[in-house]
């Protein structure tokens, strides 16, 4: 279970809105605009309480605001299983118009996903694949 604990009275915590819902929905607590092109720091009014160490929490755009141009500018967005303050959404506008925020409005996805640790070390062989070293598009359209 993850807790969270509540800045401002209006926070609310994530929703899932269906039964197979991967994101939860994250909500503005605030009442805000971005103007196009910018980049903004929304709040949740949510501080994570508690989080076990083997999950990641992960920060989407919703797709119906992705759709119109309204994305996490670094998505997905990273809260680590020790962090413990406000949940904040990086949101961007891409548009041409004013994006305008209320508390309540749903803002973000959150995903909760397990956390793989691997240790890394150099090698002096790279194993063959079939792709090789082909990138960005080299596997087809």
């Amino acid at each position: 279970m993850i807790k969270f604990k509540k800045l401002i009275e209006m926070a609310k915590l994530p929703e899932y809105k269906s039964e197979m819902a991967s994101g939860a929905d994250l909500y503005s607590a605030e009442n805000t605009y971005i103007d196009p092109g910018e980049v903004k720091l929304i709040t949740t009014g949510l501080l994570v309480a508690s989080n076990p160490n083997s999950l990641e929490m992960e920060i989407r755009s919703r797709s119906s605001l992705a759709l119109k141009g309204i994305i996490i500018a670094n998505s997905p967005g990273t809260i680590d299983a020790d962090y413990r303050g406000e949940i904040k959404i990086i949101l961007m506008n891409l548009t041409k118009g004013i994006f305008y925020i209320v508390p309540g409005d749903r803002i973000a996805q959150l995903l909760i996903v397990d956390r793989l640790k691997v240790k890394f070390d150099f090698t002096e062989e790279i194993d063959k694949t079939e792709r090789g070293s082909g990138g960005f598009g080299s596997t087809g359209k």
